[in-house]
């Protein structure tokens, strides 16, 4: 089956991806679902929204972070203070988990996806997606890029927190072994990240220092109500946007906080989709629906007082006004010297049939 991703960007559409992570653990929890309940719930939700493809984030707390790894998060919004702790409360989904939830996404029309952070969950997610997704956090882990590089498919790599030479190292390890679809996600890795912060110039520069690359943005900011932050991005030149989806914005830690929720969604596709209305072509001609003004607005060379016939035309014989139906000011070196080929009366606008 062919990646809506790859598809969309081939047909040079815009591609919303919703980042369910985890999330559905907690909102199972709200409405005392079962955790695959809940994933479900929020596949649904976000297929009717009308969001692309839904991802999700595959890993084991042990084989992620070590026991005393610290947070890089905003305390105040999730007070877990151990990558360990806060990751082993969303890790119990497995190979069989992850095979229903890519049926499930299949049989409703809607690509899966999920980030695997480690080995094994890359391994047993082959089969269930067309695209991977590699995390900012791993883009020095140059042997894992590889080993999933190896694996032939489309690729999308967040870049957050990176420098140039970083990015460009784990380019060269994709492309050693890979020439699918690769696309950077420009990212910053700061839950939330402020307006300020969000440094959409760097889709820009990343468009230029690989411009063989597709370009997107995987987004921490807060939603905000005109989609400002996202039309931003894609004016800029990203092709797919990538935000951590919920159903409840209020829940506590975790990604809700700055997540979008259906609504959201909706607004940003519809922001996107009249963006993309007024960008139209690049083409430089008039527009069909110009042509009446092209034609009554422009000016046309006029007689400024009465002409004889057989009279030289001068300078001062002419004027230029509405409408444009006439001879072209821009002609006006043509038609001096010539003689009236009939009596031309005060405010006529000038024909070429009126001249010798």
């Amino acid at each position: 089956m062919e990646s809506t991703i790859v598809k969309r960007i081939q047909e040079g559409k815009f591609t919303l991806i919703g980042e369910i992570g985890v999330n559905y653990y907690d909102i199972a929890k709200e409405h005392g679902l079962t955790p695959m309940e809940g994933a479900k719930r929020m596949v649904q939700q976000a297929k009717e929204a009308g969001i692309h493809v839904v991802k999700f984030q595959t890993y084991r707390a042990e084989t992620l972070a070590s026991r005393k790894s610290p947070s890089y998060w905003d305390t105040r919004e999730e007070a877990t203070r151990s990558q360990y702790e806060l990751f082993r409360k969303y890790d119990s989904f497995g190979p069989k988990e992850y095979e229903e939830l890519a049926a499930y996404c299949q049989e409703l029309g809607i690509e899966f996806c999920s980030t695997a952070f480690d080995v094994e969950s890359a391994d047993y997610l082959e089969p269930l997606m067309q695209v991977y997704k590699i995390s900012s956090s791993d883009l020095t882990n140059l042997p894992f890029i590889a080993h999933q590089a190896k694996k032939q498919k489309p690729i999308l790599l967040s870049v957050g927190a990176s420098n140039l030479d970083e990015i460009q190292r784990a380019v060269d390890t994709i492309r050693k072994y890979n020439h699918q679809l690769l696309v950077l996600l420009h990212c910053v890795l700061e839950y939330p990240t402020p307006y300020a912060h969000a440094n959409l110039n760097k889709i820009a520069a990343l468009r230029q220092q690989f411009p063989h690359l597709a370009v997107g943005y995987s987004d921490h900011t807060r939603p905000d109500d005109c989609c400002d932050v996202i039309k931003t991005a894609y004016l800029l030149g990203a092709q797919v946007v990538e935000k951590h989806f919920t159903l409840n914005k209020s829940l506590p830690g975790n990604d809700h906080y700055h997540a979008m929720d259906p609504q959201d969604a909706k607004r940003i596709l519809q922001g996107i989709q009249f963006v993309q209305s007024l960008r139209g072509s690049y083409a430089l001609t008039s527009l069909d629906t110009e042509d009446a003004a092209r034609t009554n607005a422009r000016r046309s060379l006029v007689a400024q007082g009465n002409i004889p016939k057989g009279s030289v035309i001068t300078r001062e014989m002419l004027t230029f006004k509405r409408p444009g139906t006439g001879i072209s000011p821009s002609r006006m070196d043509e038609v001096i010297g010539r003689r009236a080929a009939q009596d031309i009366p005060d405010d006529t606008t000038m024909t070429w049939e009126m001249l010798e």
